[in-house]
């Protein structure tokens, strides 16, 4: 039941946010949805809580009063939710999120008929019937936030009855003041915390006051039993990492740890692999845009070796070179249960490319491989290729755009891609494929029913490659693609 209104929700919100984006020839950024089209989602939940269907038919239905104020109540966590996750997924089009925010609007709507109304603290059962909440207070304005301030966006925090296990102090940057307020009150709810984003939490502050802002909050959470830890956007460095280190360090259940755009530098890396002793249970692992550099990505690939359950690893532009990528590529190795390897805009080079051919044979899980602009070449290409054509049945998604890949390489290409049925992104874009290379590739693509986005730009394609492309497009047909760029 709950998939069928999450299927409704999907097409109504895409339906939606159609009708209220300018339409464009190939293809089409779905998050996030405009204002019109949230506010049509709320008057729609309103109606679906209010209103005679066959779920209120079983569970009763709510006031319009109640209604109106549960539906804004529900789309606002389900969009809070949603961009979180585009916003650690931003690359693609939004429709992974548009699922999301769908999905979470469906059960936020079953379970306000089910067990009464979202209360106005957002508590939201989960399956099991315990309780979840998010204390979110990062949708004002991006702005400084001091004492006074501080004791009035925590104090619901302060109430003993509270029930939050998630919170999130992004977009607002701590001073001193409001660090000695907020410390306490970490102190009383950490044994509850299970996520804590402080994420881009002292932007624009001296290095110094950061640096006690940091010790003030790491030392108050310290021992919590987190499952998820976000310091993204804080330009820690060496000393940032080092502040959070009696946090970090007590940290023995983790399962998520994000540090994107963080100066990751070498030194700060291995403070990294020094100071998260404890990675058994970690399963997201994302440093994107930093300059850990080849030295520090042999810290890193410490860390990575020592988290066997690791499904998610994020190394995005962090200028490692060849040796880092061989080191790292080693480490995912021994990560068995590997599902998205992102590992973009780096200068890996040849070398690496094989290494990592090697641990890529390994991973029969892995949904997401993006490998673009890593400098492969045709024989770091093929060598990647012939790894998933062995393993990776279920594939996803594939990006190897910007690797100078040839012709030469294209047979290997198009061998591991025929296999490849749940395919629905491939990028190949900024290579040099060439009429023969684009022909080899899009005979292979034929019968990937799933494939949804497919980019072949800036390949050197004339007319015989553009004519085999572009009778692929119309056999897949315009419902098939979500965007296509040639």
């Amino acid at each position: 039941m709950e998939r069928f209104l999450r299927e409704a929700e999907v097409g109504y919100i895409m339906e939606a946010m159609q009708t209220n984006s300018e339409r464009r020839p190939f293809s089409i950024k779905l998050w996030p949805p405009s204002q019109n089209t949230r506010i049509m989602l709320v008057e729609r939940m309103t109606s679906n809580l209010s209103t005679p269907t066959i779920f209120t038919q079983k569970y009763g239905s709510l006031t319009k009063e109640e209604a109106e104020e549960n539906a804004k109540q529900i789309e606002e966590v389900a969009f809070t939710a949603a961009n979180q996750f585009y916003e650690k997924e931003p690359d693609g089009d939004g429709s992974s999120a548009v699922q999301l925010y769908a999905k979470e609007c469906s059960k936020l709507i079953l379970e306000a008929l089910k067990h009464g109304p979202v209360t106005k603290s957002r508590e939201v059962p989960t399956s099991d019937g315990v309780l979840e909440s998010l204390f979110d207070i990062s949708k004002g304005p991006r702005a400084f936030i001091e004492a006074e301030e501080a004791e009035e966006l925590l104090a619901p925090l302060k109430n003993p009855s509270n029930t939050y296990t998630k919170i999130c102090f992004s977009n607002r940057s701590f001073g001193l003041g409001a660090a000695r307020v907020a410390e306490p009150i970490l102190s009383s709810v950490k044994d509850k915390l299970k996520e804590v984003d402080l994420s881009d939490f002292i932007a624009g502050r001296p290095e110094a006051e950061a640096i006690e802002v940091m010790n003030i909050f790491s030392a108050a959470l310290e021992g919590a039993a987190l499952k998820s830890l976000n310091l993204s956007n804080n330009a820690l460095g060496e000393k940032g990492v080092r502040a959070f280190g009696v946090l970090l360090k007590s940290q023995s259940s983790l399962e998520e740890l994000y540090l994107m755009n963080d100066g990751i530098s070498e030194d700060a890396a291995r403070a990294v692999a020094e100071l998260v002793p404890s990675t058994e249970k970690l399963k997201i692992l994302q440093f994107h845009n930093n300059m850990t550099g080849d030295e520090g990505a042999l810290a890193i690939s410490e860390v990575v070796k020592r988290s066997p359950l690791l499904e998610d690893f994020r190394c995005s532009s962090t200028r490692v070179g060849s040796d880092g990528g061989v080191a790292l590529s080693e480490a995912l190795e021994g990560c068995a249960h590997l599902k998205k390897l992102d590992l973009r805009d780096n200068m890996f080079g040849v070398e690496a490319g094989v290494a990592l051919s090697k641990a890529l044979v390994k991973h029969e899980n892995i949904v997401e491989v993006y490998l673009s602009y890593l400098n492969l070449e045709d024989e770091g290409t093929i060598a990647v290729a012939n790894a998933l054509k062995k393993s990776a049945p279920l594939l996803e998604v594939l990006e190897l755009a910007g690797n100078d890949v040839t012709p030469a390489a294209a047979s290997a290409l198009a061998e591991c891609l025929e296999s490849k049925q749940h395919l629905v992104k491939l990028n190949l874009g900024e290579n040099e494929l060439k009429d023969e290379g684009a022909i080899q590739i899009s005979n292979s693509l034929e019968g990937l029913t799933q494939l949804k986005e497919l980019d072949m730009n800036t390949n050197a394609i004339r007319r015989a490659g553009a004519r085999v492309l572009a009778k692929l497009l119309r056999a897949f047909g315009s419902d098939g693609f979500h965007g296509s760029d040639l």
